[in-house]
């Protein structure tokens, strides 16, 4: 599972901003980043957002003002968050918050060019459908 590896920097600090909507995190190695919900949201790692192989992701839309509920250590590696929208099945490894840290700018722009090329708003409501296979 993505997370364990020894050579994955740990977080030092977890806080939750919620009035600017980010979470700050200080990794061991030094870095810090300030990733913004929305980011988590849109790239959540669970099978509902992420699909389960390639090419079954699923683009998310309308999470611009999405909150963080709640935020749940899961063992020594990972967090999982509960976001305002309901979304709750993805678990964040130390490593996967590291990688949305540190690659924000070219994932913002994955991002919106995968909406230009679905012709969809990023402010758009999601269909009420979930990836194939998902109970969620």
């Amino acid at each position: 599972m993505a997370g364990l590896n020894s050579d994955t920097p740990t977080p030092q600090s977890l806080t939750v901003h919620g009035q600017s909507r980010v979470l700050e995190v200080a990794f061991s190695d030094g870095a810090q980043f300030r990733i913004p919900f929305e980011l988590m949201r849109i790239y959540s790692p669970s099978a509902e957002v992420a699909g389960h192989g390639p090419g079954q992701e699923v683009l998310q839309t309308g999470k611009r003002d999405v909150e963080l509920d709640s935020l749940e250590p899961v063992g020594n590696y990972a967090v999982q968050p509960r976001f305002s929208d309901g979304h709750d099945t993805g678990i964040f490894s130390w490593d996967y918050l590291y990688f949305l840290g540190a690659q924000q700018e070219q994932l913002w722009a994955d991002y919106e060019r995968r909406l230009r090329e679905a012709g969809i708003e990023r402010d758009a409501a999601m269909p009420g459908k979930a990836a194939p296979g998902c109970s969620h």
